[in-house]
């Protein structure tokens, strides 16, 4: 009895003492607490007879309880059949992450020494559990695939972050990235101007085309594959003399031979000064020397190519550079590499000495041709050709006069490319405002024009209606006049307007001049004395546009050309930038006409945030580029 009641207040003092009642609490090792250390300080001590007694039922007891816990276990054992299983179990009492049991085996109550259990996945992954146990197989599988996944979708995103990161760095130079349809421009503290870019952007690039060496400083140039050096070489050694003919209208032309001198350089040819030949639509017969200074243009490129005024006294056959196909390159196709020319071209120029090459538009690519190659045609489009002094001063007049209109010198201007005249109405095929005999005459002279284009008429309604959700439609006057007033810009604002005659007349022109009335032309500006002598050649009256839109404080167009794209390309060059170069989003412009419920609150936010970025903006030269409308990679270093 005594036996019984020492093994029950050695229980309840276990519990006491938050121990849970095991073999192990009978059985301590040395060192461990006994019931006679945990006593109350009251009791009576035992005599030596009862502890003997004690001892002993302690040790049956306790032996009892063993081989109790022994044959538990034993059968725990048997019944994990699986390895595993097994497995699953032993790591898991082993881990620290697995929830602890519960104080004094108590079913119900909080635990407070619980904690939390990571899935089977994440403890498959970190060798806590057998990726082969049934409960992780499935879902580790998932989750590899999910860790792939993020992994490959950080791979792909690290240069666009790298790019920002690059860009946003104090030293890097102000430049725009494209990420899709979308461009992102660096941001500035500097406060926006209707009239000016930021200035981070004029004081981050400079013109280079004037190095005639391959260095060009900077990270953002592009290297090229095909890269060649040509010397000069004396007047007997040349490989050849070249003659092309210059189509189209002043600024065609002006691409032209700008091509002409590249690929001069490219097989060490002779150019003979080309011929401008007269167009269909222009209906000018216009030479060389009427228009830009020869002087300058033979001398400024003197150690890039050799130039000759005229056919070479010696070649009596003259005519047959204009008549003979034994004298003529017909096979160049449209933006061919400097490759072919090597290949294809060089080798008959060798053979006869002289070759003309027609037709010649954009018969020589871009982003195929060496970096120099693309820098020498930048230095002859805006260093070598020079329109002629008397051109020069008019225009100089004419500018200094769109200033002075409101008394102030300072007074900025805008110059605007309308292009609305009847040819290009007609040849756009898109639909206009209009009343029926309008239309119907027009479809009368499309017709007439462009007899395999126009067909029967059926399928063109369906063609204009795609190619306005397209852009590819020209604004009308009315349209771009509601863009820019969505853009900020009052009826006081002065604008220059570059355009032939506007189809519709005045009637067409009413909504533009409503919004704004100061709208004036070269007529506008001189006397009829002061235009005679440039009457004479219509490509006069382009030139005196082209320097006035030059030298304006905002450049817009309405559509695009080659006389826009040079525009650009020459602002963004000579100006740095800083220059705004206004090309308006046509195709999102017709989304927004098309909605009549639109507020007016609405679509200038909406214009607002679209042409942030199309104002002619630093932006790398991308591959199949267009040289005259961004000439930055090539043509431009950092500052």
């Amino acid at each position: 009895m005594k036996a019984d009641a020492i093994l029950n207040r050695e229980r309840s003092w276990s519990l006491e003492a938050g121990l849970p009642v095991t073999v192990t609490n009978l059985f301590r090792p040395s060192g461990s607490a006994t019931p006679t250390d945990l006593a109350p300080p009251h009791s009576t001590p035992l005599g030596r007879s009862e502890q003997f007694a004690a001892a002993g039922a302690e040790g049956g007891g306790a032996m009892a309880e063993l081989r109790h816990a022994t044959a538990a276990a034993a059968a725990a054992t048997r019944a994990t059949s699986s390895p595993s299983k097994r497995d699953a179990e032993a790591a898991s009492a082993s881990s620290p992450l697995v929830a602890s049991p519960r104080v004094g085996g108590a079913k119900d109550g909080p635990r407070p020494h619980q904690r939390w259990s990571l899935p089977a996945p994440v403890r498959s992954l970190l060798a806590l559990e057998d990726p082969r146990s049934p409960a992780a197989s499935a879902s580790y599988r998932i989750l590899v695939a999910a860790i792939a996944c993020f992994a490959l979708a950080a791979l792909f995103s690290a240069p666009s972050v790298w790019a920002r990161l690059v860009s946003s760095s104090p030293n890097a130079p102000y430049l725009c990235r494209k990420e899709g349809i979308r461009l992102h421009c660096p941001r500035v503290s500097e406060r926006g101007s209707l009239w000016e870019n930021p200035r981070a952007a004029a004081t981050s690039w400079k013109p280079c085309a004037e190095r005639r060496s391959d260095e060009i400083s900077g990270q953002y140039r592009i290297h090229l594959s095909l890269s060649f050096v040509i010397d000069l070489v004396p007047e007997n050694e040349t490989s050849g003399f070249i003659f092309i003919h210059a189509e189209g209208g002043l600024n065609q032309q002006r691409i032209a031979i700008c091509n002409a001198v590249a690929i001069a350089k490219i097989m060490n040819a002779t150019l003979i000064l080309p011929v401008l030949k007269q167009d269909q639509i222009w209906k000018d017969q216009t030479k060389f020397e009427d228009i830009f200074d020869v002087d300058h243009f033979i001398n400024y490129l003197k150690d890039d190519v050799r130039i000759i005024r005229d056919i070479p006294d010696w070649f009596t056959e003259k005519d047959e550079l204009f008549t003979s196909i034994k004298r003529t390159v017909k096979n160049v196709p449209k933006y061919a590499s400097a490759q072919f020319y090597i290949d294809n071209v060089l080798p008959r120029i060798k053979e006869k000495k002289i070759m003309s090459i027609k037709p010649f538009v954009d018969r020589l690519g871009y982003d195929n041709v060496p970096m120099e190659i693309n820098r020498l045609r930048c230095r002859v489009n805006y260093h070598a050709l020079k329109f002629l002094p008397d051109i020069e001063e008019m225009a100089d007049k004419l500018a200094t006069r769109m200033r002075n209109r409101t008394g102030n010198f300072k007074n900025p201007y805008m110059a605007l490319h309308l292009r609305f005249e009847k040819g290009m109405v007609g040849l756009s095929f898109c639909d206009f405002a209009g009343t029926r005999e309008e239309k119907a005459m027009m479809a009368t002279y499309r017709q007439q024009q462009w007899p395999r284009r126009y067909k029967n008429g059926s399928h063109l309604w369906s063609l204009a209606l795609e190619k306005r959700k397209e852009g590819r439609c020209p604004l009308e006057p009315g349209e771009i006049g509601i863009i820019l007033r969505a853009l900020g810009y009052t009826k006081e604002t002065q604008i220059y307007v570059a355009s032939g005659q506007v189809y519709g007349g005045n009637n067409r022109m009413a909504p533009l001049r409503n919004m704004f009335p100061n709208l004036v032309s070269k007529e506008d500006l001189a006397s009829k004395d002061e235009m005679e002598p440039f009457k004479k050649h219509v490509t006069s009256l382009a030139a005196l546009d082209f320097l006035v839109c030059l030298k304006s404080d905002v450049f817009v167009m309405t559509h695009g050309g080659n006389f826009a794209k040079l525009i650009m390309g020459y602002r963004r060059y000579m100006g740095r930038h800083r220059l705004k170069s206004i090309k308006p989003d046509k195709g999102l412009m017709s989304k927004f006409f098309g909605d009549p419920y639109m507020p007016w609150a609405t679509f200038v936010e909406d214009v607002m945030i679209t042409h942030q970025t199309r104002t002619g903006l630093p932006v790398p030269t991308f591959p199949h580029y267009d040289l005259w409308e961004n000439p930055l990679t090539p043509c431009m270093c950092r500052a």
